[in-house]
Parts: structure tokens; sequence; C-alpha cells
């Protein structure tokens, strides 16, 4: 049965307008007068990473934010792509939205994971907007729409319950059909690896394929689904069984949003080490990403005023963790970087992979960490079902 992309109420205003990141020089005085003033924590002598994110790595990374990464260069940056907004279901969704200059192109609704922005794939959308102008084929030329997840920076805060995947899916479908798109693909990594799939689900008469990385994956609870694994799904499955060492922030988001935001909301240098302490992977890959791109994304959440209501995500999803989910039909293609935990098994359970491909190389932030890659295996995947 297909399924039927969401109606839209009589009373919704579905303008589309044209949107310009513009932080007000007060929110940047202020912010940098608050890392200056920050009351630091004591910490404990020896223990590295043990204890969560270093006392020193925390203050490195809070200096450079004060005195010497320019917000100015990168906003300007990030309004070289045309963005806008519209309201979906009650809720501002804003979007980057890149038409390729190929008559053929492909529209491709790209969704970043937290705590990322839609700022991850800046790099990204130059080479596939327009393959012939970056040494590739136009032939695999897309349309680029690239959302705000709603509550997350410029589509927030959300403003009542149930923003869940499958609402946000539903919001998906609505935008491209509002955008006039009848046939496109999906990309997306972290909860946009939930978020795509769920989207083909919504609108499989809509969605060509999805493409994923870093695809959450969980076992079922039955235990013949962990029979005869090969050698690589039981490496991951040990990585997804030492998740529980670090996966204390997405207890805390699942639970006790609120109670964090208070935090978030106040303390610039506690924002930083939140998500910093993520994105260094507790320690196993500083300084692998540029700083300026962590700092971009921090910096959008810190402007926007969004971080605890994105996390309200982890919230509203929590029910539907670890909980069986109808099989897509749409075909399916994974990327694992490394590190991933992702279980092929697991992942072939859900969803109709007809594309898997492993690399020792980058990890849960491919966008950023190998963009390059990342559009290549896009353009692989969705070349034959164009």
């Amino acid at each position: 049965m297909t399924a039927t992309p969401p109606s839209v109420s009589a009373m919704e205003d579905t303008e589309i307008r044209p949107f310009r990141i513009a932080v007000p020089q007060g929110d940047l005085d202020d912010l940098r007068d608050r890392l200056a003033r920050t009351r630091w924590p004591d910490q404990l002598p020896g223990v590295g990473w043990s204890y969560g994110i270093p006392l020193e790595r925390v203050k490195e990374l809070a200096e450079y934010w004060r005195t010497e990464y320019d917000w100015r260069r990168h906003e300007a940056r990030l309004n070289e792509f045309p963005q806008f907004t519209t309201e979906i279901d009650g809720q501002r969704v804003h979007f980057l939205h890149a038409r390729s200059p190929e008559p053929d192109a492909l529209p491709l609704i790209l969704t970043h994971g937290w705590p990322s922005t839609f700022a991850d794939f800046s790099r990204m959308v130059g080479p596939l907007t327009d393959p012939r102008a970056h040494g590739g084929d136009p032939g695999d030329a897309f349309h680029v729409v690239a959302p705000s997840i709603p509550g997350f920076a410029f589509s927030g805060p959300t403003r009542e319950r149930g923003w869940g995947l499958e609402r946000v899916a539903r919001a998906w479908a609505e935008l491209m059909r509002r955008l006039g798109y009848e046939r496109y693909g999906a990309q997306g990594n972290d909860f946009g690896s939930l978020l795509a799939p769920e989207l083909g689900r919504t609108a499989p008469d809509r969605v060509v394929g999805v493409h994923v990385n870093a695809l959450v994956t969980v076992p079922s609870g039955d235990p013949a689904e962990l029979e005869d694994l090969s050698e690589s799904d039981q490496a991951r499955l040990a990585l997804l069984e030492r998740f529980d060492e670090y996966s204390g922030y997405a207890v805390v988001q699942s639970t006790r949003p609120q109670t964090l935001a208070y935090a978030l909301a106040d303390s610039p240098a506690g924002q930083l080490a939140w998500y910093a302490d993520w994105y260094d992977d507790h320690g196993a890959k500083v300084d692998d990403l540029d700083r300026d791109a962590v700092l971009t994304n921090v910096s959008v959440y810190w402007f926007t005023g969004t971080a605890g209501s994105a996390i309200r995500l982890y919230r509203e999803a929590s029910d539907s963790w670890g909980k069986p989910v109808p099989r897509s039909p749409v075909p399916t293609g994974v990327a694992v970087f490394r590190g991933d935990s992702t279980v092929r098994r697991f992942a072939e359970r859900d969803n109709e992979i007809t594309h898997w491909t492993e690399h020792d190389e980058a990890g849960h932030f491919a966008a950023l960490e190998a963009p390059e890659l990342l559009t290549s295996l896009i353009r692989a995947f969705f070349r034959p079902l164009r």
C-alpha cells in the first residue's frame, strides 16, 4: 500500500520565504563576554577522558572560539547558498535549496544528525549540484535540499510535543511536494540515517532510493538473529555493545532534556563541552575534525538558542528505539565508515539493501571528514536509480 504525504491544513501558511543568516553584533559580543567569564570546574588528576572531556581540551576550544574563530566569515559562507523557510504542520522549517544547472538533475534531500546542522553539507553542495564544474559526470547532478530538523537551529525551537521521526519524515515529504519534486532521493547520517529510511516508508512512491551513513542498527532480541554473524558484523556488534560505556548523553537527552537545557542555554562553555565530547569521539579523534567546522555548528545552536530544543528529538524518538519497523521497499545504500557499529544483517532486516560499501577512513561525521568520498558514494548509489 502506498503511503500518502501529509495533507496541509487550509489555515497553514505554505509560502516559501527567502532566508539569510544575520546574527546581531550584540549576540557576538555577549558570547565573547560569557566565554571570558566562564567559571571552570575542577578536575581530578590523571583521569584523562575517563570522566568526560578534559578541562584543558575545553579551555583550548573556548579560547579559540572567543579570540580567533571568525563567525562573520562562516556566516557569509553559509549565506552563499540559497536558503528559505516555510511552515509545515505548524512548525517553521528552514532549508538550503540549491538547484543544479543540469536539466535532468535528480532532487536529493540531505538530513543531518545531532549535534550537526545543515552546514555539514556545505562542501558537498557544489559537487552534488554541478559535477561538471568539479570534474564529474553531469549525469550525476542533483538538486539539493538540506533542511534543518524541526527544533534544530533555524528550524527551532519546536512549540509542541510529538516531533518524532515519523512526523519529521511526513514534514520532509510535504517539503519536497511543496518544492514541486515528485521523484527524489534521500541521504542521511546519524539521526538522518533513521529519518531518510523513514521518509522512504512515508512516501515510497516518491523516494527512488535512500543512502545513509552512520546507520543505527540494533538487534531485535531474537537469538537466531545473532547466529553465524560474519566476522565484521561480530566486531561491529561488539562496538554497539561498547556504546553503552559512552551513551550517557543519549540517556540524559532521552529522559531529561529540559533539565539539561538550562545549562546548554546559559553557558556557551557548557554547550561547547557537551558537543565537543561527541565530536572528539571521547578522546579518540581529537583534532580530526576542522575546529572551525565544529565551532560553526556550535555557534549556530548558540545563536539560535536551540540546543535544548534539538535534544528533545531524543525524547520524542525514545519510544521507537529498538522497536520493529515496517521493512522499507525502497532501494537502500549503506556506507560504513571507521568506528561505525552498523551490522549488515540488522540493516537488511529493515531495508532493501542494494548497495553496501565499507571504508577504513573518515568516521561518524563523514560529510565533514571525507566530503569527496561521501559525494562519490552518493553518486554511485543513485546512478542506476535515476
